[in-house]
């Protein structure tokens, strides 16, 4: 997640567009305070409520954990990974060096 600045917004907004259309969620500040969350918008979540729908993008990005995005959502832990399960996202997530660890550990 990046943050850009309200000055830097006015002087390049390409980069805020830009952004968004790779799926980036981007943090807008004021005077280094942070003033409103700039989420692309994903035809998936567009059912959702806004609370669900950040927090999804915030967890998808690896911004914040399962618990925390469960509760920026207003949902129970258990309540949220439903959620992804809905939305077909994966809630355990393997780089391919960690699946291969797991694999040979048991291999």
């Amino acid at each position: 997640m990046d943050a850009i600045s309200v000055e830097q917004l006015i002087r390049s907004p390409g980069k805020l567009i830009e952004g968004a259309e790779n799926g980036e969620l981007a943090v807008v500040t004021k005077a280094g305070r942070p003033l409103f969350l700039a989420v692309p918008y994903d035809a998936r979540l567009a059912g959702e409520d806004v609370h669900v729908a950040v927090a999804v993008r915030l967890y998808e990005s690896d911004a914040v954990s399962l618990g925390k995005a469960a509760r920026i959502a207003g949902l129970s832990t258990s309540e949220f990974i439903d959620r992804l399960g809905a939305l077909q996202i994966p809630v355990i997530r393997y780089s391919a060096e960690e699946l291969e660890r797991e694999l040979a550990a048991f291999g």
